[in-house]
């Protein structure tokens, strides 16, 4: 008996919580974006969400070496002008520490050479705790870390975007359209690309929930590939790797 459409779904975190943008994976055509407050709401969506392609690190070392984790060292040559959009994870340890002070002792400690974390990079500790403790509840098996760059690498012919999507913390506009073009050779229709985005969500955050999307639907066919080919795994057992 046929048991409907499989539903995907691209995520990224925004001031309001997290922004999806979900369709049926044979019909990428009719998407819908939504905005939730907890990761965990979308786990127990209806419809059922079969793959949840997340704009966050899975997976935390427990030490932080130069150039971070397996994945971002594969990825960040892939984007030329772009990888700087790629940043080290630091451990697990200083992504728990609930003060930014103290983040940057555990920090220090925890990584060769030592060095501390970036304020833009703190802020994102608490997204990155709330989607590490659903892995840690088994929900792994539907979800996969992507990059947005990354994913747009892979889709614009292994070639990276030209144009950053911001410029000194602003909205590029020619980046972004430069973004939407490639999102709509890929089925998204452009009326849906250039609405605003919801409330809660940044213009930038609504397109990498919809690259992501894209991606979701790779890794439910069976054509997207992580980086690096052969994933690690922290000590909690968690899969590292980006997918594109």
């Amino acid at each position: 008996m046929d048991s409907g459409p499989r539903w995907i779904a691209g995520v990224d975190g925004c001031p309001a919580g997290w922004i999806a943008v979900m369709a049926p994976e044979d019909d990428l055509s009719r998407p819908q974006v939504r905005i939730v407050p907890a990761l965990a709401d979308l786990m127990t969506a209806e419809p059922r969400l079969e793959v949840l392609a997340v704009d966050m690190p899975m997976g935390l070392p427990e030490l932080t070496r130069p150039g971070g984790r397996g994945p971002e060292l594969a990825v960040r040559p892939l984007l030329g002008e772009r990888q700087s959009s790629v940043f080290s994870i630091p451990s697990r340890r200083a992504v728990y520490a609930q003060e930014y002070r103290q983040a940057c002792a555990e920090a220090l400690e925890t990584s060769e050479p030592p060095r501390k974390v970036s304020k833009q990079a703190f802020h994102l500790f608490p997204k990155i705790r709330e989607l590490d403790a659903l892995l840690l509840t088994g929900e792994e098996a539907r979800l996969f870390e992507v990059h947005p760059e990354v994913a747009f690498w892979r889709l614009n012919g292994e070639a990276a975007m030209r144009l950053p999507k911001k410029i000194k913390g602003r909205v590029n506009p020619d980046g972004m359209a430069e973004r939407r073009d490639v999102l709509r050779r890929f089925g998204l229709p452009g009326s849906f690309l250039e609405q605003a985005a919801p409330r809660g969500a940044a213009a930038d955050d609504f397109l990498d929930a919809s690259v992501n999307l894209l991606i979701a639907a790779r890794i439910l066919r069976g054509e997207a590939r992580p980086f690096p080919a052969e994933p690690g795994r922290d000590a909690r057992g968690l899969r590292m790797a980006i997918w594109a």
